[in-house]
């Protein structure tokens, strides 16, 4: 009876041993599922929280390359600047045409959905990328010469209509072809707005969006002069500045705003 009763005892044992070894294999696991899954969620968190995503950084470090071998690629002893980045819609890739001789250097910024390398076959065909801009930089027999291809204008001095613009900044409007110019002196810059004339407030409203944007914005600073036409109708941007003998033109770019920020990129 005894012993019948010992092995009773010992089985309840065994089975309580094994009962509380299953609970404690069982338990920790729940709790460290529950810790995997809250730092993944604040790992997303402080991805989301930077504000970047992988795709961006793809496309910087794509656009960096890219600058690097379109000056690579010019083939030309001029010294040329370029902006250091372009605007780029979401997701695409910056690539470019380049053209030089010992004078003169042309550069088609291009963006593209896939990437396409730079001067590649494919950009032969108009639809595998869109123009950004178009960037010509020629070089000239002397200072003078070079200066001579630079609009520059002192609007005050032209006369016409005075509007304000902004920041203590007085533009000067004048008239005439059905166009109405609205011009500011900034610095070394001479700078002004097209619209039509029965559009008149565009012209101003577009001119306060310049002054504001240079405002926290800097052009790059022409040797001597350097001269800026925004467009209402996305028509007509064009941007001209002289450094020594070599003048450069920014012009292909329908975005008025998009002109002053990739000018103003050559000089970040």
């Amino acid at each position: 009876m005894k012993k019948l009763i010992f092995t009773s005892v010992l089985m309840v044992s065994m089975l309580a041993a094994c009962s509380e070894k299953d609970t404690n294999t069982v338990e920790p696991d729940q709790p460290q599922q529950e810790q995997q899954s809250n730092e993944q969620q604040g790992t997303e968190n402080q991805d989301g929280a930077s504000g970047t995503t992988q795709e961006d950084t793809v496309s910087s470090v794509t656009q960096a390359e890219a600058l690097n071998t379109i000056k690579e690629q010019l083939g030309t002893d001029l010294a040329i600047d370029l902006p250091n980045n372009l605007p780029l819609s979401k997701g695409a890739f910056l690539t470019a045409t380049t053209t030089a001789t010992d004078k003169q250097a042309e550069i088609l910024f291009l963006e593209s959905k896939d990437y396409i390398a730079v001067n590649d076959a494919k950009l032969k065909n108009a639809s595998a990328a869109t123009t950004i801009a178009k960037l010509t930089v020629k070089l000239y027999d002397s200072i003078d010469e070079a200066s001579k291809q630079v609009a520059y204008e002192d609007y005050s001095k032209n006369g016409g209509q005075q509007v304000a613009i902004g920041h203590n900044l007085t533009g000067y409007q004048d008239a005439g072809a059905g166009s109405l110019w609205t011009g500011w002196n900034e610095g070394r810059w001479a700078l002004a707005t097209r619209t039509r004339t029965d559009n008149s407030a565009a012209g101003v409203d577009l001119a306060k969006q310049a002054v504001e944007y240079l405002e926290s914005h800097t052009l790059p600073i022409p040797h001597e002069n350097g001269m800026v036409h925004l467009d209402v109708y996305q028509s007509g941007n064009l941007i001209v500045w002289q450094d020594g003998k070599l003048v450069y033109t920014l012009d292909s770019i329908k975005d008025p705003m998009q002109a002053l920020a990739i000018a103003a990129a050559f000089n970040q």
